[in-house]
């Protein structure tokens, strides 16, 4: 690939792109250079800005994100290298497509009420909204802005456009009840979710050679650190300690913009949940600090 704009010169990718591809973020997709701390745009995130995909104020249904996505030229082959992108998205306009329902009511009807989430949605009811939280942003002075007043945010108002890549309002109680659904392999107080080999495989690197982030990950941006850091079908996972730095080898995470952390440890049996509002993810190393402190206070 090479130019940009009307000068833009493409190739047909190897191969096509499958739905284990979206699931690790090797499909090709970007996030449109929408993401925090990235500078120079790449000339294909400047056709996303262009076609307006995944605007602040869309009111795209879920086949025309996917009609203007495919308007898009691959940022790499599918399969040979890793970026944080779209592809979540992605994965929740599929749900919506095959399934026949709309994303939100799948989620609701399969996942939350079956578990029990019952803060759990695309925007905060109005008799909720005096429990919901602030969010803050840190600046280069080290002083605090608030950024997202829960009077006024856009999260008490109903989205047009449900996003399968971020969006959702809940409780840590919520959040800590799907996260044990994963620790149990896929099951809760009787209600199975997933199968536990479904899950076991869902954790495994799927990155191709078993290589990790350091070996196959394009833009600045991850909410992991890229060192013995292995990918699967939406999760992180610890593959070497030695290389991470960190305890935790086979786990399975992932973070969120207000530096919230997620992990499931299938080894040691264990869950944990960190929440906090503050942006951007990367503002402290809350995850790579937090990991440390638990696992060296565990003794067998």
């Amino acid at each position: 690939m090479s130019g940009e704009g009307e000068d833009l010169v493409t190739e047909r990718p190897r191969r096509p792109a499958t739905f284990r591809d979206v699931l690790s973020h090797t499909a090709g997709l970007t996030y449109g250079g929408g993401l925090p701390g990235v500078g120079i745009q790449h000339p294909i995130d400047k056709v996303y800005r262009a076609l307006r995909i995944r605007s602040s104020d869309t009111t795209d249904t879920m086949v025309e994100f996917m009609d203007k996505l495919a308007e898009v030229p691959l940022r790499y082959h599918p399969g040979e290298r890793w970026m944080y992108s779209l592809a979540t998205d992605v994965c929740g306009a599929l749900v919506e497509i095959i399934s026949g329902r709309p994303f939100a009511d799948f989620l609701r009807e399969e996942i939350f009420e079956p578990l029990g989430m019952v803060d759990t949605a695309f925007h905060v009811a109005p008799d909720k909204i005096d429990r919901f939280c602030a969010n803050y942003q840190r600046g280069p002075d080290k002083a605090l802005k608030l950024i997202d007043d829960p009077q006024a945010s856009n999260f008490t108002r109903n989205p047009a456009f449900k996003s399968g890549g971020g969006g959702l309002t809940g409780t840590t109680a919520d959040y800590m009840r799907f996260c044990d659904m994963l620790r149990r392999g896929g099951e809760l107080d009787g209600v199975r979710i997933l199968g536990p080999r479904t899950l076991e495989m869902m954790h495994m690197n799927h990155l191709p050679g078993g290589k990790d982030l350091t070996q196959l990950a394009i833009g600045a941006f991850s909410e992991t650190t890229n060192e013995g850091v292995g990918f699967g079908l939406g999760f992180a996972s610890t593959q070497g300690v030695v290389e991470t730095g960190g305890l935790g080898v086979g786990d399975y995470y992932w973070g969120g913009a207000a530096s919230t952390i997620f992990w499931v440890d299938p080894k040691e049996d264990m869950t944990m949940v960190f929440m906090t509002q503050l942006m951007p993810s990367g503002t402290f190393n809350f995850r790579g600090q937090l990991k440390n402190l638990v696992y060296s206070a565990i003794v067998d």
